[in-house]
């Protein structure tokens, strides 16, 4: 039976509808990855779905109790607390005494007092009175598995790990529904494969809205497109569902291309003038009625962007030379004895994790920054466009085309005079939204615009700081042909690996303690080359086989031994979750301290070694149901 299902779904918002009598059903156990041209209403149909806009028109039948959690695009402004308040947020009636009592037992720990002992009691007894006292354990074993520090504040966050609490304030609800809305935006390459994994392993319903080929690939066993306010089911993984949408729009372009030959052979005959007023004749033109009003009802499918980059004069053969450059910043490194030369034409990726100095490294390369030890020698004649993932070179206050024009109604592109209405429509914006301000785009509007902005500039070195966040596959597929056919010398951070895979030809990857290797090729290259740089496992010699028939290999299968330890590591697994929660209790009860002494070091010792053991056996799980 469906968890959810929308029936004959409309909406409109002043143009054209955003929905027109869609119809979807979300069963148990559904990765459904929505996708769509920007602005076609992915996030709204997320939010409709998550109770959080009203219906137009149609109907959505739920089943009772379903619980939906919504994890935004953006992170919501006027968050305060810690992680551990933000979290707790998520259990409803309980989170903020919950929230209380944590706060309370975290001062009694950094300092014992009578007065907060007793407050500690108190709000015990009140958690045990509403039956949220249970909780608490729940949202800390949460934070563990998220890889979140309770006491942080909110604030002092970076993007990427905001999404992350903001994942696990929508865990501890346990939804039956979880939504993502581009939930890879801002996160790292290592972040974004922990999220794989645990969305692959502890999630059983999701509905996604990704950009990021990689990541629908891997998690979707279902895929619908939102295309001219209508919703597009398939029920297959993400190649397969590319292939089947090509044969669908071929047979479209086909199917009104037969269309429109009928519709002109009608217009030709009618304007010959009808002869007699025969009941034929008057049914024809009555056909002809109803096939102008077919045309001119239909919704042609969003072009695509038009995207041309200017090439300026060619710079000298060397752009940058690095030798034996270090950079620290507050005493920590960041970039630390980096060799490298970059050469006229050279196209490298940079990659690491959130904070390791990816920005950092782009401009000591351009010279913003000045290194703390060795010397960045740069090239003659370079002509350098830079592509902020911050688009800070937006004023969101003034209109889309006051942004790329700056006051003026042409532009010279490759020598030749545009005006700035038909250059905008290159990159899909219609006269209306070239007149609207940057404030009311979408983040991949808003990504577009830059790149028209910055196109208008002529360059021999492109620097990209983050150009794929929002841009939909089919603009991400031009920018890729069009990066691949740039004679000049690309610079490109990213997060999005097939991107990486597509364009580079070189990869320096920084690790995060200011250590900086290069490697030639992409993202998967780099994987194979680290890989078989890691120290070689020992090798058992075993004695040789005796020569003979080839023997076929034969597909792995669980020994008995191995059958019997794989149908005890549940009630293993649970045996330590249960002795884990047991310890929780006793450390969380305020009594437990007046006599604890030496007992509180133990306990949190044998903590240490419950999360170790656990681990280990729920690897061990995974291996042995693989082998399975």
């Amino acid at each position: 039976m469906a968890l959810i299902t929308l029936r004959d779904i409309t909406l409109a918002f002043g143009g054209p509808p955003l929905f027109d009598g869609i119809n979807l059903q979300i069963e148990p156990g559904d990765r459904l990855c929505l996708l769509g041209r920007n602005g076609t209403g992915k996030s709204t149909l997320l939010k409709l779905i998550g109770g959080e806009l009203p219906l137009e028109g149609g109907e959505i039948q739920r089943q009772q109790g379903l619980r939906v959690a919504l994890v935004s695009q953006d992170v919501p402004m006027g968050i305060d607390g810690t992680v551990f308040d933000v979290v707790a947020s998520g259990m409803g009636n309980a989170a903020e005494l919950l929230a209380e009592y944590h706060r309370v037992a975290h001062s009694l720990s950094l300092e014992g007092s009578e007065a907060l002992l007793a407050e500690l009691e108190e709000l015990q007894h009140k958690l045990e009175e509403s039956g949220g006292w249970s909780l608490h354990h729940e949202v800390e074993r949460v934070l563990k598995r998220l890889q979140l520090d309770a006491e942080v504040a909110f604030s002092a966050l970076s993007g990427g790990t905001k999404r992350r609490v903001l994942l696990a304030k929508a865990l501890i609800a346990a939804p039956d529904i979880l939504l993502l809305d581009e939930p890879t935006n801002h996160l790292d390459i290592d972040t974004i494969l922990w999220l794989e994994d645990f969305l692959l392993h502890q999630v059983k319903t999701l509905v996604f809205v990704t950009h990021d080929r990689a990541f629908a690939r891997r998690l979707a066993n279902r895929v619908a497109e939102l295309d001219r306010g209508r919703i597009y089911a398939f029920n297959c993984g993400y190649d397969e569902f590319v292939e089947r949408r090509e044969a669908l729009l071929e047979a479209e372009v086909t199917r009104q291309a037969l269309f429109d030959k009928k519709l002109a052979q009608e217009e030709a005959w009618v304007r010959q003038g009808i002869k007699a007023r025969r009941t034929r004749n008057e049914g024809r033109v009555r056909a002809l009625k109803s096939l102008r009003e077919e045309y001119r009802q239909r919704r042609e499918r969003q072009g695509t962007a038009k995207i041309q980059l200017q090439e300026g004069e060619r710079s000298g053969r060397l752009v940058a030379e690095v030798e034996h450059v270090s950079f620290a910043y507050d005493g920590r490194p960041i970039i630390t004895d980096l060799t490298t030369t970059i050469m006229r034409g050279d196209r490298v990726g940079i990659i690491g994790p959130n904070g390791s100095g990816k920005t950092t490294l782009l401009r000591l390369l351009l010279g913003e920054l000045t290194p703390d030890q060795g010397a960045v020698k740069a090239g003659s004649r370079l002509e350098i466009v830079y592509f902020d993932q911050m688009r800070e070179q937006l004023d969101p206050d003034r209109s889309v085309q006051d942004n790329v024009g700056e006051g003026n109604d042409t532009l010279v592109i490759n020598g030749k005079s545009r005006h700035i209405i038909g250059y905008l429509q290159d990159f899909l914006f219609s006269p209306e939204r070239a007149r609207s301000p940057v404030s009311i785009l979408s983040g991949g509007e808003r990504n577009r615009l830059l790149l028209a902005k910055l196109f208008t500039k002529p360059s021999n070195v492109l620097v990209m700081d983050e150009p794929t966040n929002d841009l939909d596959a089919e603009t991400l597929d031009l920018l890729e042909d069009l990066l691949l056919e740039y004679s000049g010398t690309l610079l490109l951070v990213s997060h999005d690996r097939e991107f990486l895979n597509n364009v580079v030809g070189s990869t320096l990857v920084l690790s995060g303690d200011g250590a900086v290797r290069e490697y030639v090729g992409g993202y998967d290259d780099w994987l194979r080359q680290a890989a078989a740089e890691a120290p070689a496992a020992p090798v058992t010699s075993k004695p040789a086989q005796e020569k003979g028939r080839p023997q076929k290999e034969r597909p792995r299968k669980l020994s008995f031994k191995e059958e019997r330890e794989l149908a005890a590591l549940p009630d293993r697994i649970a045996a330590l979750e249960e002795e884990q929660g047991r310890l929780h209790v006793t450390l969380a009860d305020p009594d437990f301290y007046k006599s604890a002494g030496a007992e509180v070091a133990a306990i949190n010792t044998r903590l240490g070694e419950l999360e170790q053991e656990l681990a280990a056996a729920y690897g061990r799980w995974e291996e042995l149901e693989a082998l399975q």
